[in-house]
């Protein structure tokens, strides 16, 4: 029996998971309120909530998975990409937790950990798949080959498509975090209602600033013809607005399975638990003879189960690290 005790930490979310052979226990998330005030994460708050959550929500995994930290047979962690201190606190936490129980740690990749939360529950797809990873910072096509034999084939130019759901929001005057709010507003509105330009860029890789410009531009223009635009017209912007963003994610998904001829599909990633988004997947998905894989709400958004998932996978395959690994905030496949 392998025990794989997971510990995220890269953003302003402290998770703790346990995962026995291979299938999740327990994934306890705690958020951070405290960064609403401010519109985004403030880096140095967040690592400060971190070390006040870590203990605790450690300690309700192992609880909950009705075990005894004595039967954890190694830690899994978050070593990149992502917020230096954040990182830095759970990375910390694993080795001190590893060093005093003298068993393994292995570090996880944040961005491979998305893409395998597909294998916590079934169905589960089989390689070689291509995921479209969506969060807000990073916007990713990857061929998934293997486990941890991943080929990136597109990915953002500038901004992340999670970041223009969030800076989108600001935009609107939208409370943080946005991303959520606009899907809200978006299923009461009209998609059709805003014309929104769609960036032409060459190949597999995404841009969304201009995009965020166009939306900046448009909000004025109407506001000047009348200044109570927005209260007037919110579903309908939030609505043109995420039906642009999911059309370029897709349109882009369409061309990759187009040149791979792999018609296994994933989307990982927070901006993944976007209702449009899911739903015009599997409509594609139906129109294209697709097999489409959609994580549930709790695995899209940062948690530690995805971090167990892969550390019971890289467990399999003896591959640890030592003492003295150090976070790193970009870490690539």
């Amino acid at each position: 029996m392998a025990v794989i005790l997971g510990i995220e930490s890269s953003c302003d979310e402290t998770s703790a998971s346990i995962c026995i052979d291979g299938e999740i226990k327990s994934n306890i998330i705690a958020s951070q309120a405290i960064h609403a005030k401010y519109g985004g994460v403030v880096p140095e708050l967040a690592s400060r909530v971190h070390q006040q959550n870590i203990i605790p929500t450690v300690d309700q995994a192992i609880q909950l998975a009705k075990i005894h930290k004595n039967d954890v047979d190694a830690v899994a962690f978050t070593r990149g990409p992502g917020l230096l201190g954040a990182l830095l606190v759970g990375t910390s936490f694993a080795k001190s937790f590893a060093l005093a129980r003298q068993i393994p740690l292995i570090e996880v990749n944040h961005m491979q950990a998305h893409i395998l939360a597909h294998f916590i529950d079934n169905p589960k797809p089989e390689f070689p798949f291509l995921c479209l990873t969506v969060s807000g910072g990073h916007t990713q096509i990857v061929l998934v080959k293997d486990f941890f034999e991943m080929e990136l084939l597109g990915q953002t130019l500038d901004d992340a498509a999670g970041e223009a759901f969030d800076k989108t929001a600001k935009i609107l005057k939208l409370p943080y975090p946005g991303g959520p709010l606009i899907d809200k507003y978006a299923q009461q509105g009209n998609a059709t209602a805003f014309k929104l330009p769609e960036p032409q860029i060459p190949g597999l890789d995404f841009s969304f600033s201009g995009l965020k410009t166009a939306i900046l531009y448009m909000v004025q223009a109407e506001e000047r013809k009348d200044p109570s635009f927005l209260d007037k017209r919110i579903a309908d912007v939030c609505a043109s607005v995420q039906e642009r963003i999911v059309t370029i994610l897709l349109n882009k998904l369409n061309k990759a399975v187009q040149q791979t001829g792999v018609k296994q599909v994933a989307i990982a990633g927070g901006v993944s638990a976007n209702s449009g988004l899911r739903q015009q997947l599997t409509e594609m998905g139906a129109r294209y003879g697709w097999q489409v894989f959609i994580p549930k709400f709790e695995y899209c958004t940062d948690n530690a189960a995805m971090i167990a998932i892969a550390g019971y996978q890289k467990y399999l395959r003896q591959e640890f690290v030592g003492q003295d690994i150090a976070p790193l905030a970009r870490m690539h496949f």
